[in-house]
């Protein structure tokens, strides 16, 4: 197949794996993806010196995996491809990363970005919230705290940055003339699961207690854009589905928009009828009296895709401006943050204005 032999090669029809072992130490080694590859097909095979797998490429630009090893005594072991130096990061730990052919990483990784400054603020709990947000509110470094700029709050915000580089994206933008001068709220977590997954008491929180901490610290123009992933997404709809006109625009990506005709009964998450409950008033709002501009992402071969589509038909039928994209990619910060040019930077010049 290739006449290179690397521990993970590529070409446009067909991905290759391969392990040394040359005094066949293990039992068996087996490929652990998320791309749906059919699990009869993630054995390895043996070769006089090692392990060898072939696939046919699947639809993506680049694969994340691990290598499961089968040892002799019975035991299993889940390492990274010790052969392949190439790590992506992630809540759930690094994985290995084959790219394939024709993939690019974001120019803007190796833009400057402009000079910044950041606060750290906390917002009391309201609603109900039984703990208070904190928040990091990236600006400009020259810029001063009365100057009306626009804003973009993140969800999931310190690990956006982490993972995802959201701020030197931000900035390089910025610095750039792609986008104007605005202001980055990061906002934390704390416990996602409870908060982010469709709580009433966590969005008037939003509303009523974040967006006027960040507007106290420093000036504010025009109606404010929310970005968020996976639960985050879902929390960001759900606050402007329940406080219509807050915001100006809202950047989604693979939002958890569970219904049970596509996910089943349960689908293993917490507060899931919660969920589904509040999916389920969004899909069937009647139109809306606030439009707002909508850029939605998500992976092609993630489950949740089917959700977001429906998602995005529905809310563009109730008078939203919706932009829905499916990106080759699953469900993961790298996925995100390869999306985040052109779509979120075209988002927030509709929002923002001209730079």
């Amino acid at each position: 197949m290739h006449e290179q032999r690397g521990s993970a090669v590529a070409d446009d029809t067909s991905v290759r794996f391969w392990l040394p072992d040359p005094h066949h130490a293990l039992a068996g080694a087996r490929l652990w993806q998320e791309v749906r590859v059919p699990g009869d097909l993630l054995d390895f095979s043996p070769t006089p010196d090692g392990w060898e797998l072939e696939l046919p490429r699947p639809a993506v630009r680049r694969m994340e995996y691990m290598l499961e090893l089968k040892h002799r005594d019975g035991g299993i072991e889940t390492i990274l491809d010790p052969a392949n130096p190439l790590v992506a990061r992630g809540v759930f730990g690094d994985h290995s990363v084959l790219e394939m052919p024709g993939y690019r990483r974001p120019a803007w990784l190796s833009l400057e970005a402009t000079d910044s400054t950041r606060l750290r603020l906390v917002a009391p709990a309201s609603g109900g919230l039984r703990t208070p947000v904190s928040l990091e509110l990236w600006a400009p470094a020259d810029a001063e705290a009365d100057e009306p700029l626009p804003l973009l709050v993140a969800h999931d915000g310190p690990e956006y940055d982490d993972l995802s580089a959201l701020t030197h994206y931000f900035g390089a933008q910025i610095a750039a003339g792609a986008i104007p001068r605005g202001r980055l709220a990061l906002l934390a977590p704390g416990d996602r699961n409870a908060r982010y997954s469709a709580s009433r008491a966590y969005a008037r929180t939003l509303v009523e207690s974040v967006l006027p901490v960040v507007n106290a610290a420093s000036s504010t123009a025009g109606r404010p854009v929310i970005m968020g992933a996976s639960l985050g997404g879902l929390a960001a709809l759900h606050a402007e589905m329940l406080f219509p006109g807050t915001f100006g625009g809202l950047f989604l990506q693979s939002g958890s928009f569970f219904q049970p005709r596509h996910d089943g009964p349960g689908h293993g998450v917490g507060r899931y009828w919660r969920i589904t409950d509040a999916v389920g008033a969004v899909l069937a709002a009647a139109p809306t009296e606030h439009p707002v501009e909508v850029t939605m992402t998500c992976g092609a071969l993630e489950e949740n895709v089917s959700n977001n589509r429906v998602m995005a038909r529905r809310l563009k039928k109730q008078g939203h401006l919706v932009r829905f994209t499916q990106v080759p990619d699953v469900h993961t910060y790298t996925a995100w943050r390869d999306a985040f040019h052109p779509h979120l930077t075209k988002l927030l010049q509709r929002c923002f204005g001209p730079a």
